[in-house]
C-alpha cells in the first residue's frame, strides 16, 4: 500500500477524512490543507472517482529537510524517477511554499526539474520534456519552513474541473467547495432542495449527483496515474465500469426533488446545460425567478434551501445587497416555516441582514476570499411578516431612526416640492449613533456614512451603517439599486474632490428655476453643494444687468444661477479642467451661451493677484485648506482671509458687493483689518442656511462683504 495526500481547501480536511475512510482507505489522518491516508490501486482509483471534496491525490514518494537548494536537489536526487515514469513522457513542477532559503517558488521548481534530469541522463536515458500546459507526470512539492514533501499528482488538473461545466456565472463556487457546502448543510437527500440564486447550478448539479450517485470524476479523460509504469490497466477499467454503471442508474432511481431559481434567463440556459452533460438534468427544474418574490414550488414541503448570494467587493454595492439579504430573510420566514436554510457568503454583515439566528456555522475559503456558511431553522415570526408590497416594515430595524427619517420626509417632501427643488438633506445624523447624511436627488438616496469615532468597534459602526441602509430602502421605499452608499471621513483641501469611480452617469436635477447635472457616484461630492442652495438663489436675485465673477467655481452652480438672474457677464473659474467643463454643461442646460460667459482654468489666487478686470458681484467660496501641487504655497482660509480681500477690493466696482462662503467650523472675521481695508461685512449665516441644514448651523459661514460707507 502507498501513501498519499489528498489535498483540499481549508476547512475541509475532516469531512475529507471521512469521505476517504467510506471510501476504503487506511490510517487516514487530516493536517493542514490536506488529509494523509494509506490505500493500494484499486482503492486510489476509487478514490479519484468518487471523491467530491479531494482537488489533488498525490503519491508521497519523499519526505526530507530542506534547509537550502542543495538539500531540495539532493533530496529530489535520491529518488528513482526512471523506475517510476519514462524518459518519454512530459512533465512539469509544481512548487508549493518557501521558507528562508528557498524564498522563491519557481527557483525551487528549477532545482527538482533538475534532480529528475540529472538522474535520467546518469543513467544514460534522454531528458525527459518540460511541458507546462499538457504534461504527463505532474510532480509535486510541498514546503512548510524546512520540511519538503515530495511526490507525483495522481490526478493531474484539479479534481474541481468535473468536465460538466464549460461555462459559468460571473462569480463561479468550485466544484468541489460546493461539495462540501452541501454536505456541510445538513440537508440529506430525502428532502427537496432548493437554490434561490442558483446561478450556473453548482450546488444543485452537486447535490444531485451526491444523491443519483454519480460519480464526480466520471467524465475526467486524463488521469495522471496513467502514465506511471506502476498503472495497473485492468484494475482501473474494472473499478472504473462498476462506477459507469452505477452512476447510469442512479439518476433513474432518484426521486429527489431539485428546484434552481434565477433572474438572468442566459444563466439559467448554461444551468440547464452544465446538468444534461453531468447527467442529472431531469432531476433540477429551473425557474426564471427573482429571489426577492421567493415562494415555496410545489413538490417542496418542508425541504432545504441552500444559496451562495453575491456578496460583492465594491462599497457602491452594498445597499443593494443589503436589500437582497434583507428581502430574501423576509421570503424564507413567510413562505418557508418549517423548512431549513444554508447561506454561504463573504460577509457575516450582510447574513445578518437575514435576521434569523443560525443553528450552526461553518468557516469555508472561496479562493482567496475568507466566507462563512449559516445554516438556519425557519420558524414563524410575526414581527418579521412582510407587508403588502412585500417589503420588510421599518419599524424590525433601527426603529428610532426609521422614525426620525420618516418625520423628516414627512416634513422636508412638502416643502421641497413647493419650492421646486429636486435635490435635498433628509438626516443629518439627527441620532449620534447613526452618524450618517441622507440626500435625495430626485428618486435616488445618497447616504454619506461618516467616519466613527475610534471609541466605537469597527464591527458595530459596520453593523450600524447596514441598519441605516436597510432602514433606509424600507421608508423611502426607492430601489436598492437607486441607493448610492459613500464613506465621509474628515477632508482637507481638494481631497473631497478625489475620484471614486468612472461610471460617468449623470443625473439632470432641477433646483427653484435652473436644472444642473449632478453625478452621485463617480465623486464623494456630487456636484452640487446643498447647503449653499440660498447663496445661490440669493446671487441669482443679485445679479441682474452685472458683471458676476465667481471664483473656486467647481461645478459652476453660482455661475448659472446668476446668469439665469441676468447677469450681463459672468467669469468662471476654477483649477480643475473637469469642473470647469461640467460648469459649461450646467450653463448650456439652461440655454446660457456666448461670449459673455468665460471660464477660465487656473489658480485662483494666482489669477486673483495678476487680474486688472472689475466686477459688480464677486462669489467667492475657497477651501478651508489647500496643499495641491498646481498651487505656489499654502491656503490656509483663516489665516489668509485678509489677504484675500486685499486682492478682491482692487477688482470690486464701486458699490460692488462680495459674497464670501467657507467650511472653517470656528471661522472669525477679522473685522479690524477688513476696516482698514475700507470695507464693512455682514454676517448673513443665518439666513443662507436652508431649512434642510437647520440642525447643522456650522455647515457654512457666509458674508455680504462691501465698501466701508463714508
Amino acid at each position: 500500500m502507498n501513501q498519499y495526500l489528498a489535498i483540499s481547501s481549508r476547512g475541509l480536511e475532516n469531512i475529507l477524512a471521512e469521505e476517504l475512510i467510506e471510501l476504503g482507505a487506511s490510517n487516514v489522518k487530516a493536517g493542514n490543507a490536506g488529509v494523509r491516508f494509506r490505500a493500494d490501486e484499486k482503492t486510489l482509483y476509487t478514490c479519484c472517482l468518487w471523491s467530491r471534496l479531494a482537488s489533488r491525490f498525490i503519491l508521497v514518494l519523499s519526505e526530507f529537510t530542506v534547509r537550502d537548494d542543495m538539500d531540495l536537489y539532493l533530496g529530489a536526487s535520491a529518488i528513482n524517477w526512471p523506475s517510476l515514469f519514462s524518459e518519454r513522457k512530459r512533465i512539469a513542477v509544481d512548487f508549493n511554499g518557501t521558507n528562508r532559503e528557498i524564498r522563491n517558488s519557481q527557483y525551487g521548481a528549477l532545482k527538482i526539474k533538475d534532480a529528475i534530469v540529472d538522474r535520467f541522463t546518469k543513467a544514460d536515458l534522454e531528458r525527459p520534456s518540460i511541458d507546462r500546459e499538457q504534461p504527463d507526470i505532474r510532480v509535486h512539492m510541498r514546503l512548510s519552513r524546512e520540511n519538503g514533501l515530495l511526490g507525483i499528482d495522481m490526478v493531474g488538473s484539479g479534481l474541481h474541473q468535473r468536465g460538466y461545466r464549460t461555462e459559468a456565472g460571473a462569480a463561479p463556487l468550485r466544484e468541489t467547495n460546493a461539495a462540501a457546502l452541501i454536505k456541510k448543510s445538513g440537508w440529506t437527500a430525502d428532502k427537496a432542495l432548493l437554490d434561490p440564486m442558483c446561478g450556473s447550478g453548482t450546488l444543485l448539479i452537486e447535490a444531485a449527483m451526491l444523491a443519483a450517485s454519480v460519480a464526480p470524476g466520471l467524465r475526467r479523460k486524463r488521469w495522471g496515474f496513467e502514465a506511471l509504469k506502476s498503472f495497473e490497466r485492468e484494475k482501473w477499467l474494472e473499478v472504473h465500469a462498476e462506477v459507469t454503471v452505477k452512476s447510469k442508474r442512479g439518476p433513474a432511481k432518484c426521486e429527489t426533488r431539485f428546484f434552481g431559481f434565477d433572474n438572468d434567463r442566459r444563466v439559467l440556459e448554461t444551468a440547464k446545460a452544465n446538468a444534461r452533460r453531468a447527467g442529472v438534468a431531469d432531476l433540477i427544474e429551473f425557474v426564471n425567478s427573482d429571489a426577492s418574490e421567493l415562494t415555496k414550488p410545489d413538490g417542496f414541503n418542508e425541504g432545504h434551501i441552500i444559496s451562495n448570494p453575491p456578496y460583492g467587493e465594491r462599497l457602491g454595492t452594498t445597499p443593494s445587497l443589503i436589500a437582497l439579504y434583507t428581502q430574501l430573510g423576509v421570503q424564507l420566514k413567510t413562505h418557508f416555516v418549517g423548512s431549513t436554510a444554508s447561506i454561504y457568503s463573504g460577509s457575516d454583515e450582510l447574513l445578518s441582514c437575514i435576521r434569523m439566528r443560525a443553528d450552526s456555522k461553518y468557516k469555508l475559503r472561496n479562493g482567496a476570499l475568507d466566507c462563512l456558511m449559516k445554516n438556519y431553522s425557519i420558524t414563524a415570526r410575526g414581527e418579521v411578516e412582510s407587508d403588502k408590497a412585500g417589503k420588510q416594515p421599518a419599524a424590525d430595524v433601527a426603529p428610532e431612526f426609521a422614525n426620525r427619517l420618516k418625520k423628516n420626509i414627512k416634513k422636508l417632501d412638502k416643502w421641497a416640492k413647493q419650492q421646486s427643488i429636486d435635490c435635498y438633506r433628509l438626516y443629518d445624523s439627527d441620532l449620534p449613533e447613526y452618524n450618517a447624511a441622507i440626500d435625495r436627488y430626485k428618486d435616488f438616496i445618497v447616504i454619506q456614512e461618516y467616519a466613527a469615532p475610534k471609541s466605537i468597534p469597527e464591527e458595530k459602526a459596520r453593523r450600524r451603517l447596514l441598519d441605516i441602509v436597510r432602514a433606509t430602502i424600507s421608508v423611502t421605499g426607492v430601489n436598492a439599486n437607486k441607493v448610492v452608499l459613500k464613506t465621509r471621513e474628515k477632508q482637507k483641501g481638494d481631497n473631497q474632490y478625489q475620484k471614486l469611480s468612472d461610471a460617468k452617469r449623470y443625473l439632470k436635477v432641477q433646483e427653484y428655476d435652473v436644472d444642473f447635472e449632478v453625478n452621485l457616484e463617480d465623486y464623494l461630492d456630487t456636484g452640487l453643494f446643498l447647503d449653499h442652495r440660498n447663496t445661490r438663489k440669493m446671487l441669482g436675485e443679485k445679479a441682474k444687468g452685472k458683471d458676476f465673477l465667481n471664483l473656486f467655481a467647481y461645478t459652476g452652480t453660482a455661475s448659472v444661477h446668476a446668469a439665469a438672474g441676468g447677469a450681463r457677464s459672468t467669469t468662471t473659474i476654477d483649477m480643475s479642467k473637469t469642473y470647469l467643463t461640467w460648469a459649461e454643461r450646467n450653463m448650456k442646460l439652461n440655454g446660457k451661451v456666448g461670449r459673455q460667459h468665460q471660464f477660465i482654468h487656473a489658480d485662483c489666487l494666482k489669477w486673483l493677484s495678476e487680474a486688472d478686470r472689475q466686477f459688480d458681484l464677486i462669489f467667492i467660496d475657497p477651501p478651508t485648506f489647500s496643499t495641491s501641487k498646481r498651487m505656489d504655497a499654502t491656503f490656509d482660509v483663516q489665516r489668509d482671509h485678509i489677504r484675500l480681500m486685499t486682492d478682491l477690493k482692487r477688482l470690486l466696482k464701486t458699490g460692488g458687493e462680495i459674497v464670501f462662503s467657507n467650511n472653517k467650523r470656528k471661522f472669525k472675521m477679522d473685522i479690524e483689518s477688513l476696516e482698514a481695508l475700507g470695507l464693512s461685512a455682514i454676517n448673513i449665516t443665518e439666513k443662507s442656511i436652508p431649512l434642510d441644514f437647520v440642525r447643522n448651523k456650522h455647515i457654512h459661514n457666509c458674508w455680504i462683504i462691501s465698501h466701508k460707507e463714508g
